[in-house]
């Protein structure tokens, strides 16, 4: 059994998504959520989902020993950001090299980088006027929305979408592909997966 954590800064629909898909998976499970914000709403998804989660600051993420620690006791094996907003310190991207993906509302390279994220990106995709935009899954790295891509998926975006029509249709975009991606890379990882 893989365990993954999920990190989120937010209102975790993706992260609820990610642990319905792997709720009776017998290889991969999601083991805990983790977040910046003792706010945010994934922590009440998470609560209702039975899935434990915790909140660490700022300064405990820059160190890092902090969270690796609280991952050590969960036995996770690989990390899916789903809207978090941090930068991953070194010492927890040295510690899982090449299992940590992210979730970008976006055709990277286009619309990536520090302060891309959310309506940013979807104001910034309609003030280009694009005609097409998606989401990309990509391994991190330590620059932001810079890593190795893994899958794209594209959607149209007509002269009538609103900035919040491009993010519905990025949304069913990640809520489709998200979970499944994760399997699959999971799965084509399993020989460098070792329990932590």
């Amino acid at each position: 059994m893989i365990n993954i954590a999920i990190f989120a800064s937010g209102n975790g629909s993706n992260a609820e998504n990610i642990v319905n898909y792997f709720s009776t998976n017998k290889e991969i499970k999601v083991a805990m959520i983790i977040s910046n914000r003792s706010d945010a709403y994934v922590h009440v998804r998470a609560n209702k989902l039975g899935i434990p989660s915790f909140t660490f600051n700022k300064s405990d993420f820059d160190d890092g020993s902090v969270v690796l620690n609280k991952m050590a006791e969960y036995e996770i094996g690989f990390i899916v950001l789903a809207g978090f907003l941090l930068k991953v310190p070194q010492s927890i991207m040295d510690t899982f090299p090449n299992r940590i993906i992210n979730i970008h509302p976006a055709l990277l390279p286009k619309y990536g980088g520090k302060g891309m994220y959310g309506d940013n990106v979807h104001n910034s995709v309609k003030n280009a006027g694009e005609v097409e935009t998606g989401i990309t899954i990509h391994y991190i790295n330590e620059n932001y929305d810079e890593g190795d891509i893994i899958f794209q998926a594209k959607c149209d975006v007509s002269d009538s979408d609103s900035p919040n029509d491009i993010a519905n249709k990025v949304h069913l975009l990640e809520q489709e592909h998200f979970p499944k991606i994760i399997e699959e890379t999971v799965k084509n990882n399993l020989q460098n997966i070792s329990k932590y």
